[in-house]
Formats: structure tokens, sequence, C-alpha cells
């Protein structure tokens, strides 16, 4: 195979930045005359650091002294040819991607290399614009295998802060705070969006005290009861204290003593329990409904919202007392959108979270990442580990492919497309895969004109309400988050 007479210029693919990832290529050729001019053609074209080996017992020993992102190899060699190289090197689980090259006549071998672990096949001779071309995808590819194997060390390392996973400075910042505050009593409000994690956080502080405060940490919903359950959940209740009230009850407050109570939507308690609320935190003590003896409490409350404070304050739905009381320490928590370095740490995170039992977690296609990263998040964290967890049950070959996304995500991003060619896997499958992402995309679009009515959907889709009712479990469509719009 012959230089070509125009040369590509040269397109970096290792960052500087991550020398650990630097790409390094080996070619494995017996003829010296195609290894040398692979060699040449990779190094002027690419810009690679490119070795050789003159069969696969060589290479195999090249490969355990230093790491190669990729390894072009004939199939046929003396010795120990392509086939046995591609099966040690699956069998040691070596991090690096395998071209390899053939003659007419083996195409059939190379279908079985494929099968067996390679990336991509090329007949010889090889096209020089196709072999760059192939090359230049496969590395980019290995890149983002090799960032996620990364960023799954990281999380268990730097990026992690008591369970709150985050390589952000914003969340860096939050984490000094917490720090300082561990050794404290304070009152701690936290506010942010829904699903940036804010009872995640609060945890985190919790957990940071646990040397000078050993008690539970407590968590109540104060949106989810109205104002009479509402008041029992917290203070509790004696026997009799009304119709129900078979017998006494601990609430919230005796159960965090000496510990932490998270009351999460703060700005959904209703005025005339935002009164009693203020006189406990003030007072340290409370009485149980239809109760008249005195309870004295050690608690840490810290309380979240992700409702504007100041706002309710203007609009009389919450006392500026009981906001100032609640305001000692207070955590802004920032939206997904504002801290995208933290997208591939998550996702990293949530794939091995959802990974099937006994199979190692799916990797996500450089296409499917783009898609990821430049999504809105109006969800936050919450609706990231949803879309990965779908992506996970549906993916069929352990890799996440934009087929694989929730279609609202894909539709939030621009400039992609919906469904990607890949001609390496059977048409069936990929059939299958788009008729399904249509399938949940129309049912999506249906429930939202209906509002979440199954009945109603039925209608409009001519399917009956059974069928309507288990496509949503298959997809896991939330109805509803179709009632709001």
């Amino acid at each position: 195979m012959s230089v070509p007479a125009a040369i590509p210029e040269p397109t970096p693919l290792a960052d500087p930045a991550h020398p650990a990832l630097a790409q390094r290529v080996l070619i494995v050729e017996d003829l010296p005359d195609t290894r040398e001019s692979l060699q040449t053609l990779l190094q002027l074209s690419l810009n690679l650091e490119v070795d050789t080996a003159e069969d696969g017992g060589k290479a195999l020993t090249m490969l355990n002294d230093r790491p190669y992102s990729l390894v072009l190899t004939d199939l046929q060699m003396p010795k120990v040819g392509g086939m046995k190289l591609i099966q040690e090197i699956q069998a040691k689980k070596l991090p690096c991607t395998v071209i390899v090259t053939t003659g007419h006549g083996s195409i059939a071998d190379a279908v079985t290399a494929m099968r067996a672990g390679a990336y991509d096949f090329l007949v010889k001779p090889a096209d020089p614009q196709r072999l760059v071309l192939l090359v230049q995808r496969a590395l980019r590819e290995r890149t983002l295998q090799d960032e996620v194997v990364a960023l799954r060390e990281q999380i268990h390392g730097r990026h992690t802060f008591l369970n709150v996973l985050s390589k952000s400075q914003k969340m860096y910042d939050v984490f000094e705070l917490i720090s300082h505050i561990s050794d404290t009593t304070s009152t701690v409000l936290i506010l942010g969006e829904t699903g940036t994690g804010k009872e995640q956080v609060a945890r985190a502080i919790h957990d940071a005290s646990s040397d000078r405060r050993p008690g539970q940490f407590v968590a109540l919903n104060c949106a989810a009861f109205n104002e009479n359950l509402l008041e029992s959940e917290l203070f509790g209740h004696e026997k009799g204290s009304f119709t129900g009230a078979e017998r006494k009850r601990i609430g919230r407050f005796e159960q965090a003593h000496g510990g932490t109570l998270f009351l999460d939507e703060i700005g959904d308690v209703p005025m005339s329990m935002q009164i009693k609320l203020l006189r406990v935190l003030q007072e340290r003590k409370f009485e149980r409904v239809g109760g008249s003896e005195p309870i004295g409490i050690d608690v840490r409350v810290i309380a979240a919202t992700h409702r504007n404070m100041e706002e309710l304050i203007r609009e009389g739905k919450f006392r500026d007392d009981l906001y100032f009381r609640l305001n000692v320490v207070r955590i802004d928590l920032p939206p997904l959108r504002d801290r995208p370095e933290d997208i591939p740490v998550l996702i990293s995170h949530f794939c091995q979270k959802f990974a099937r039992a006994g199979q190692k977690p799916p990797e996500v296609s450089e296409e499917a990442m783009e898609i990821l990263k430049k999504a809105e998040w109006p969800g936050n964290i919450r609706q990231l580990e949803n879309a990965i967890e779908r992506a996970c049950v549906t993916t069929r070959d352990g890799v996440i492919r934009p087929v694989n996304l929730p279609r609202d995500i894909i539709g939030r991003t621009e400039g992609k497309s919906l469904f990607q060619v890949d001609l390496s896997r059977p048409l069936p499958e990929q059939l299958s895969e788009i008729t399904a992402a249509f399938e949940e995309r129309y049912l999506r679009k249906a429930l939202r004109r209906t509002r979440g009515h199954v009945g109603k959907c039925a209608k409009i889709t001519g399917l009956s309400r059974r069928s309507i009712t288990d496509k949503i479990a298959q997809y896991k469509i939330n109805k509803d988050e179709f009632k709001k719009d």
C-alpha cells in the first residue's frame, strides 16, 4: 500500500491535559513494506505515535509492556496470527480497539474476527483515505471508553464527598461549607430546583456531623400532608387525641432527637403550622397533639425547597420570622445545566447502578454522550438518572445509543439525528429499536394531548386501555408529568 499524495491535515485525537489518555497505535503486519507504509500514513495524517510488530506474539509482548489505544493487525501471519491476538486481547481485557486487515478471499475470517471482538475490518489493499477515517473514528470512540473508565475511578476518589458526586467548583464550594458546619447545630436552608439533590446534600450534612450527633436522619416531605396530618407527623399524638388515634404515636421531631430532621418542601407548609414550627425552633420543645407535657429536643433542622422564598414572603404565604430562623446557613444548589462537567461523572455512576446483574456497566456511544451533554435537564439529576436507567434497560449490546434515550431528551437537543444507521449491527435489531422509539414518542405525544388520561389516549391511538397501560409501564412513563402541561 502506498502513501497518498495528499496527506490530510493532522487531527489531534489525544487530550494533552490528560496524558493518561494519550493514544498510541500498534501495527501488526508480517510484510515489512506494508508495515512501514501503514506506520508512515498514520504518523503523517493523524500525528500519532505508531509502533510496529511483525507477528501476534511480538504484539502481545508489546501490549503487556505499554498501553495502546488501537491495534491494526493482519489476520494471516506466521507464528501467532491475528485471530489468536484478538482472543488474547479479549481474554486479558486489554483496553484497546482492534481493526483487522484481510485479503479478498478471507472476508469470512474478518467477520469471525469481529464476532470475537474486533471493531471493524479492511480488505487489502486498504484504501488510505478510508483507513485514516476508520482509525480516526475508532480512536475517538476509544477515547470516550477510556474517559468512562477514568470517570469510574474518580467516582470512588476525589469526586466523591459523603456520597455526593461532583467535579464542579460550585459543588466544591458546597462541600467546603458542609465541612465548616459539621461541628455545629445551626439550622440549614437548602434551595435548589427539583431534582438537584437537596436530600442527598442534607444527608451529607448529617453524615459529616455523625461524630457529634449520632442520632437518626429523619426526612419528611411537608407537601405530602394536609395541616392536621402534618402536625401529627411532626409532633406525634397521644392516644385518643382525635378520631382514629388508637395509640400514642411518636412524631418526627422525637425520632430525630440527637440527629437531623430534614423538612423537604418547607415552602408548602400552611401558615398556621409555620407558627408552631417557629415556636419549636425557638424553644426547642413541643407538645404532642392532645398532650400537655412539654418534650425537650436536641435536633438539627435542615429545610429545603425549590420555591422562591422571598417571593412567598412578599405574597404573604410564608412568615419572614420563620424564614430568618431557618436561613441561618443557606446552601444554594446549582442546577445541572450550570455544572455540565458533572454529567459524565453522574452518567458513569448511574450506568454502574443500573447495570444488569452479572454484566459490566454499559458504555455510552459518542453520539449519545453528546446528546446527554447538550440536553437542558429541567428535572436535573433525577431526570438524568431516570434517562440512564431507561437506556440501561433498553440497550441490547451493552452500548447506549441515541435510540435508547428518552425521546423528550433528544427532542430538546438541536442538530442531532434521531436515528443513527449502524452497519455493524443487524438490520432487524435496529428496526426493533427504532419502532420502539417511535412508539414511545407517539404515546408520549398522545398522553400530553390528553393530559395523561388513559381512556382518552386509547381513543386517540386506537389501542385498548390495557395496551396503553402496559406500554406506559414498559417505557417507564410517568403520567403525572402530563397533567401539568
